[in-house]
């Protein structure tokens, strides 16, 4: 049964993120973030792929995979509902279908996979729908790693 992590950096700091990687022995990173960039320090695409490459981890950005504008707007607006309605919609889409292929075909290969977008609960982002996927899909075990906050020690 291959092995599925999920894990949103969300109050983190890089090297938490980095950390629970490891920790979990994860080998290939998939952000499925729709917009790679990020305000945090870190956390945008040519940082978090140089970084992940220092440890040995591969990076693969699934862009396709990412939630629509509107459903980013209802998220930070705290409206799941219509998150998940324009989720769901947006993953009928060929792009979608064609992205979701391929990390079935990742999953599969039994390397250790984490999926990562930015919420810290995956209960409020898209990377849960696509964790219920690939385990209806692959049967896949699938763990959320929660890295560090950053006022722990």
């Amino acid at each position: 049964m291959p092995n599925l992590f999920t894990i949103g950096y969300e109050k983190a700091k890089p090297d938490a993120v980095l950390d629970e990687l490891a920790h979990a022995k994860v080998k290939i990173l998939v952000d499925t973030r729709a917009v790679a960039a990020s305000r945090r320090p870190g956390f945008s695409k040519r940082q978090l792929a140089a970084s992940l490459d220092e440890r040995g981890i591969a990076y693969l950005h699934l862009q396709k995979l990412g939630t629509p504008a509107g459903g980013r707007e209802a998220a930070r607006a705290g409206d799941l509902k219509t998150l998940w309605r324009i989720y769901a919609k947006h993953l009928k889409t060929p792009q979608a279908i064609q992205a979701m292929d391929e990390l079935v075909a990742l999953v599969e290969s039994k390397n250790p996979i984490c999926l990562l977008c930015y919420e810290r609960d995956p209960g409020h982002c898209h990377r849960s729908r696509i964790a219920e996927i690939m385990h209806e899909r692959t049967g896949a075990r699938v763990t959320d790693l929660i890295p560090k906050i950053f006022d722990e020690k």
